[in-house]
C-alpha cells in the first residue's frame, strides 16, 4: 500500500492534519511539495525527517488536539541550533484539513505527474526493473511478445501488453517515454530499436532509447543499423549499455538499481529544461 493509498484509508476513520512544505529559502532536506499527513498515532510521508519533522508533527498533533478550528496555519521553521539541524536554511509549512471529500483533490494537486516508460521484455531484468520503478514517479508500458511472462495479479502503475510482432507497439507509445530494451532476442532489440529510430525520425518525441547489453552487442548492432539505413547521428541517439556507469555487479536487481537511477536522472533533466 502506497502513500496516499494509506491516506485514504486512515481519513475514514479519525481526523488528519497535512503537512506541506509550501517554499524554502536556502538549504533545506525537501523541497515545495513534500507533505506527511499526521494522525494521533501515525506518520504518513516525509517532509524530511529529524528534528524538522518532529517539530512538524508537534504541531500538527498539537493542532489536531485543538479539533483542527479554523483555517490552514502557515509556520515557518528555521533549520538552525533551535531544532538541532544545521541545515542554515528555513521552510515554510502549510498546515490543513484532510477529509474524505477533499482527499482525492490534494492527490491530483501534490501526486508529482509521472513520467512514461516503455520497457521492452518481460525477462529476470525487466521483473526486477518494475519492482524497483514502483514507489517512483514513472507510468511503465511493460511490453513483450510472449504473452505468458507478465505478473499474474495487477501492478499498480503497469500496464502490460502483448505484442506479436512486438516492434509494432513503438507506433503507440506515449510521446516523450523513455525507451527501454532488453528483450529475449537480439533479433527482436534490433527491431524495436529500428522502430524507435524511425519514430525519432519522424516525430522527435523518443527522448531516450536504451538498449541493455555489452559492448560487442553494441558493435554488431550499430553496424546492421546503417545497413537498415540509419545515419551515424540517429544511432548516436542509443545509448549502450544502459545504467550508472560503474556500478559492480550483473545482477538483474543491481541493474535494475542502476537503470532506475538513469531514468531518474533523465527525468530530473526533463523537468529542469521545462
Amino acid at each position: 500500500m502506497n502513500d496516499w493509498e494509506r491516506l485514504h484509508a486512515a481519513v475514514v476513520h479519525a481526523p488528519v492534519c497535512l503537512v506541506e512544505v509550501v517554499a524554502t529559502q536556502g538549504s533545506a532536506p525537501r523541497g515545495a511539495g513534500a507533505w506527511m499527513a499526521v494522525q494521533a498515532g501515525q506518520q504518513i510521508g516525509t517532509v524530511g525527517g529529524g528534528h524538522l519533522e518532529w517539530e512538524a508533527a508537534r504541531l500538527a498533533r498539537d493542532w489536531l488536539r485543538q479539533g483542527l478550528p479554523g483555517d490552514a496555519r502557515l509556520h515557518r521553521l528555521a533549520l538552525g541550533p533551535s531544532l538541532g539541524q544545521c541545515c542554515g536554511g528555513a521552510v515554510e509549512m502549510r498546515l490543513s484539513a484532510v477529509t474524505t471529500h477533499n482527499v482525492g483533490a490534494l492527490q491530483q494537486r501534490l501526486q508529482p505527474a509521472r513520467t512514461p516508460v516503455a520497457l521492452f521484455g518481460a525477462g529476470h531484468v525487466g521483473h526486477a526493473l518494475v519492482r524497483v520503478l514502483q514507489p517512483l514517479p514513472f507510468t511503465v508500458q511493460w511490453i513483450d511478445s510472449r504473452d505468458d511472462m507478465f505478473p499474474a495479479v495487477a501492478v499498480p502503475q503497469v500496464q502490460c501488453e502483448h505484442s506479436v510482432p512486438v516492434h509494432d507497439a513503438v507506433r503507440d507509445l506515449p510521446a516523450q517515454s523513455l525507451v527501454l530494451v532488453m528483450s529475449f532476442s537480439h533479433a527482436e532489440d534490433l527491431d524495436i530499436i529500428s522502430a524507435c529510430l524511425r519514430r525519432q525520425r519522424e516525430r522527435g518525441d523518443v527522448p531516450f532509447i536504451g538498449l541493455i547489453g555489452s559492448a560487442t552487442k553494441w558493435a554488431v548492432f550499430q553496424r546492421r543499423l546503417v545497413e537498415r539505413g540509419f545515419a551515424p547521428e540517429e544511432i548516436a541517439h542509443i545509448t549502450c549499455p544502459i545504467g550508472i556507469a560503474d556500478v559492480p555487479g550483473k545482477e538483474p536487481q543491481v541493474i535494475a538499481i542502476s537503470v532506475a537511477a538513469q531514468l531518474l536522472q533523465l527525468r530530473g533533466q526533463q523537468l529542469s529544461s521545462h
